[in-house]
């Protein structure tokens, strides 16, 4: 599917640390697929300037110390690599993940399940197959270290924040927010709804790999009991909670 838009892409500069490629001026898929396939295609061909690059729900971010290398410069060779195709239906990058999570939803670990279906205008056994049927795109990293924002959901997921705040819901907790489920890195206060719960770390300092997770990965929770999770907890030391990962073409 052709994926269409109006946004024409712009080229920023970030104080002296490096250029920013904006896809939109709202979160949309196409601009975050298209943030996402560019950072990708600027990291393939290893540009000597750029000494590492992130993502954004819209951009992509490339350090380039501009003290060096002239902005108008960097912004040229951008450009040309804007005008080779289309990017916001360009392929995602080669090497992504797809991460299969075991979660429980509702009950006493995730106990804001039916508030949300309610909210999101469904019963609550179709919240819980919509959460565990929908592959969600690792939209970005942020907020805290390796921590995902994974969407996008059916619009009726667009509901508000509570009126509350919740003191603090746990590291692995799934968090419903504006379309998207938040995978808390660590425990923390929120605004939004704890709507599962995962032994997923997102962040291992220990490891190899830090950040497990990547934008343009996806992922696809699956629904166990209270005590299958309290299993994973106690027998699963590795971070992983007992998901899965496989590599997308």
């Amino acid at each position: 599917m052709t994926l269409t838009t109006s946004y024409t892409p712009k080229i920023r500069s970030v104080g002296l640390d490096g250029v920013l490629v904006t896809f939109g001026d709202k979160a949309t898929d196409a601009a975050n697929r298209a943030a996402i396939a560019f950072r990708g295609a600027v990291d393939a061909e290893r540009w000597d300037m750029i000494s590492e690059s992130s993502s954004t729900l819209v951009s992509a971010f490339f350090r380039v110390d501009l003290s060096v290398h002239a902005f108008e410069a960097v912004a040229d060779r951008l450009n040309s690599e804007l005008s080779s195709r289309n990017w916001f239906d360009a392929p995602l990058p080669e090497g992504r993940a797809l991460w299969t999570i075991p979660a429980s939803f509702g009950g006493h670990r995730a106990p804001q399940l039916a508030e949300a279906a309610e909210a999101a205008g469904v019963s609550e056994e179709d919240a819980l197959r919509e959460l565990t049927s929908t592959r969600l795109r690792v939209l970005t990293l942020g907020f805290a270290p390796g921590q995902p924002y994974l969407g996008t959901l059916d619009a009726h997921w667009n509901i508000p924040r509570q009126k509350e705040l919740t003191p603090n819901v746990p590291a692995g907790a799934l968090v419903a927010a504006v379309r998207q489920i938040c995978l808390f890195a660590n425990d923390t206060p929120t605004g939004w709804r704890h709507v599962g719960q995962s032994a997923f770390a997102c962040f291992r300092p220990q490891g190899d790999t830090p950040f497990p997770l990547a934008p343009g990965d996806e992922v696809q929770f699956t629904d166990i009991s209270a005590a299958e999770l309290a299993r994973i907890e106690d027998k699963v030391t590795d971070g992983s909670g007992g998901a899965t990962r496989e590599v997308l073409g």
